[in-house]
């Protein structure tokens, strides 16, 4: 049962009625003080009236106990709360006792000694237990003391400790309890005036020595009595300078005191004072007693100041909550709206107007549901039952995700809120569960791209602990699906993997890869080795952002098998080129000699210098001497060939006069297609001067294009030589209109022992070719069937090397179409 304020002032007020009325009765009656030491009589009186004051003990804020003995039980033993006499009204008592153990079987003040005592050391916000202590020296040496019981839950016990003569007195007031009915009050009062004093003179030292301001003034509202507490408070030297200068607390102690003479009720106000230079909060309690009015005043300025520092944690708790992303919403004990942030209302895009009538948790979920804010559900009312049901649930309040009407996910937390009631903390996870979805099906993605890859991949983390492998890593080293369950540490994979390979040094290497941190550990590596079955692996240990590794393994075999093969053929075709040239060249010498003999002695027959031929005999010298000047030049031509390809033929340049060679060139192939009446002509730009080269390599150049172009013409066609100057260099092309080349003949045109129209040695153009190339130009060849075709070789000026021409293969087709 919780204690008003008001009981406890109207105590308080009572307290000080009573002594107020005694000492109105000294100063009234004749003689007053003086009278007091000679009239038993009237002391009598007096005390009789004190004793009628004991009743004021009934009506306290709290609850006062009076020790009359010491201790018996030494420091550093168990407490000793000794045998005190408690004051104090119903009320207050069953509001200090809610602090004990009601199992305790013992007087209630020491009850609520006990509780205290055990309430203050079990409190964060203090220090040990030390009320304990502080009784025991009050006790023993008479020393006071001042301490306040908080927690953050708004619990706020003030003791005060004195001494009053040889009696310890101990006043213990509940500052938290507020709230108490004036009518409750009136009768309280009612009640402690009807009680008798059993100790009056011990009563007026303990109210004389009150750590409250107490005082009562006339009904024309002049002081007539104080406590040394207050005139200590209002720095007056006695009390009787209070009175004569009737010194208050402040002007409005006067208007209050008035107010409660005028109504008969107390009056109860909480203002600020200067006492002794500080400015301190009193809770000012005035109410009417017979022919004036009595007041006390409590310092309550830890109290407001605690009250107002935590109002100010509580105002920057919320302003911070509302600065957090996720929606907070408080439903307190009666289940109505008591706090939400700014989130909670941009969420769920609340009406302020709506949120501000402080809706229950019922009639916010309702509104929700009109507006299909809600996750669907087969019954709502069984729905929303469940979820009003968590303010009575003492279990634990499990997380929920509401999957909403609109596709909004949002994450909800609820707990307990000290203050009673419900916190519901709204998290909306859209996104994050669209990422985690997307990261899944990634992940299942790549694993499967994993498993159709060749290559055996296994990843292990930096504490050597499997993450991931494909189904090709198990085939590749013949491992049961078991064996390589997530969590295989790498120790325990190269013991599944050693029957195949098991050279320590290389999964060694491979080990530090894995686990070594270093930055040169980190380095990418590749290496392969033989296994036991005879098969060759590549392996290669690559770092992953995460830290982790990656291993992938390939079994190489069947490369290094075909890399074998052709290592071998390279070396026999090799082999073969080198047989052949030197085969070539000694064919070519050997057939040189004899060559010449024939060509001597069909001359000499040819001059008739052995007698007279006839005509038959002409003609068939004739030939001989043709066919022999034919098959020099073959021979010499394979020779050059032999010799390019052996990289022994080297160029003698010399300014060679390009126009005349080129007529003399014409001049040489017209005499061969007189027969064809073949027309040769001459195109030799005006620019075209001297050019840097070798004269024999460039005229056997020019007679293998004529040659090879009088062989593509037929009787009527026409072959054309021209020179042109062209960037840094000289163009010289031989064009002739004949049947033309189909493009697949093209391609081989240049090549050794390749003809166009099967008559020949084919080596006409590839000397042309390795000739043009060795000056440093290049050749090109452009023919379409029934339009001829035209060769172009590039020679630069200064013997520099020239880059070819892009082919335009669209040009090709379009003309070979």
């Amino acid at each position: 049962m919780d204690l008003g304020l008001a009981p406890i002032l109207v105590a308080a007020a009572a307290a000080a009625a009573a002594i107020a009325a005694l000492l109105w009765a000294l100063r009234v009656t004749d003689g007053a003080r003086g009278l007091i030491a000679q009239s038993k009589d009237r002391l009598a009186t007096l005390e009789d009236k004190l004793a009628r004051a004991d009743s004021i003990f009934g009506a306290h804020p709290g609850v006062v106990l009076i020790w009359e003995e010491e201790p018996t039980a030494p420091g550093g033993q168990a407490p000793d709360w000794g045998a005190p006499r408690s004051y104090g009204s119903p009320l207050a008592l069953a509001s200090l006792l809610r602090f004990s153990d009601s199992s305790i079987a013992a007087d209630p003040a020491v009850r609520i000694l006990q509780g205290l005592a055990g309430f203050e050391g079990k409190d964060a916000a203090n220090a040990p237990a030390r009320l304990a202590p502080l009784l025991s020296r009050l006790r023993r040496e008479g020393e006071p003391f001042t301490l306040t019981i908080s927690s953050p839950s708004g619990v706020y016990v003030s003791i005060d400790g004195r001494t009053a003569g040889a009696r310890a007195v101990v006043w213990i007031v509940d500052e938290s309890v507020k709230g108490v009915e004036e009518e409750g009050a009136k009768g309280r009062l009612a009640e402690a005036r009807q009680l008798i004093a059993r100790d009056p003179a011990a009563f007026l030292e303990m109210l004389s020595q009150a750590p409250f301001l107490a005082w009562r003034v006339s009904g024309g509202l002049k002081l007539e009595w104080a406590n040394s507490a207050y005139v200590d408070a209002l720095e007056t030297r006695t009390l009787d300078h209070a009175i004569a200068r009737n010194a208050m607390i402040d002007a409005l102690a006067v208007e209050q005191a008035r107010h409660a003479i005028d109504t008969g009720l107390p009056q109860e106000e909480l203002r600020f004072a200067v006492i002794k230079g500080d400015r301190r909060a009193l809770r000012v309690l005035v109410f009417p007693v017979a022919g004036g009015a009595g007041g006390m005043a409590f310092d309550v300025t830890e109290v407001e100041a605690a009250k107002a520092e935590l109002a100010r944690s509580i105002e920057a708790h919320d302003e911070t909550l509302n600065h957090l992303a996720d929606a907070i919403a408080v439903f307190g004990p009666d289940k109505r709206l008591s706090f939400h942030n700014r989130a909670f209302a941009e969420m769920w895009a609340m009406d302020p107007a709506f949120l501000q009538e402080r809706p229950t948790h019922a009639a916010w979920l309702d509104h929700l549901k009109q507006r299909r804010c809600l996750p669907g559900h087969a019954s709502y009312p069984e729905w929303r039952a469940h979820e009003l049901s968590f303010h009575q649930d003492v279990s634990a309040l499990p997380p929920d995700l509401w999957v909403l009407e609109d596709g909004r996910n949002i994450r909800i937390a609820r707990q307990r809120h000290p203050e009673g009631g419900l916190l519901l903390i709204f998290s909306d996870v859209t996104s994050e569960s669209t990422l985690r979805g997307q990261f899944n099906n990634q992940v299942q993605v790549q694993k499967a791209a994993l498993d159709k890859l060749h290559e055996g991949v296994v990843v292990f983390g930096l504490d050597g602990q499997m993450k991931l492998h494909n189904a090709a890593f198990q085939q590749m080293w013949r491992l049961a699906p078991g064996d390589l369950d997530t969590g295989v540490d790498f120790d325990r994979m190269v013991a599944l993997c050693e029957p195949l390979f098991h050279h320590k040094e290389t999964w060694a290497s491979i080990r530090a890869r894995i686990t070594d941190p270093a930055p040169a550990a980190r380095m990418e590596q590749r290496a392969e080795f033989t296994r036991s079955d005879g098969s060759i692996v590549s392996y290669l240990t690559r770092p992953l952002p995460d830290g982790a590794t990656l291993i992938a393994f390939l079994d190489i075999t069947a490369a290094r098998r075909v890399q074998k093969a052709l290592h071998e053929r390279a070396e026999a075709v090799e082999a073969a080129d080198r047989l052949k040239t030197e085969f070539v060249q000694n064919v070519s010498v050997q057939l040189r000699d004899p060559l010449q003999a024939i060509q001597g002695f069909a001359q000499v027959l040819q001059q008739r210098m052995t007698g007279p031929l006839n005509d038959r005999q002409q003609e068939q010298i004739d030939m001989v001497v043709l066919a022999a000047e034919q098959l020099g030049r073959l021979i010499d031509n394979i020779l050059d060939l032999a010799m390019i390809e052996a990289g022994t033929v080297d160029l003698q340049r010399s300014a060679v006069n390009l126009p005349q060679l080129l007529a003399e060139a014409a001049a040489h192939a017209a005499t061969s297609a007189k027969d064809t009446e073949v027309q040769i002509k001459v195109e030799c730009g005006r620019d075209v001067g001297f050019l840097q080269a070798d004269e024999k390599r460039l005229r056997q150049v020019l007679f293998n294009l004529l040659t090879n172009a009088q062989r593509h013409t037929e009787r009527g066609d026409s072959i054309t030589l021209s020179a042109q100057r062209e960037g840094a260099g000289v163009r010289i092309s031989v064009a002739d209109t004949g049947a033309g080349m189909e493009p697949a003949t093209q391609a081989a045109a240049f090549d050794n022992f390749t003809t166009g129209d099967g008559r020949g040695a084919g080596l006409g153009l590839a000397l042309v070719r390795s000739f043009v190339e060795m000056h440093g130009g290049w050749v090109k060849l452009h023919s379409a069937p029934g339009e001829g075709a035209t060769v172009h070789c590039f020679f630069p000026l200064n013997g520099v090397d020239a880059a070819a021409p892009i082919l335009d293969l669209k040009a090709s087709m379009r003309a070979a179409v």
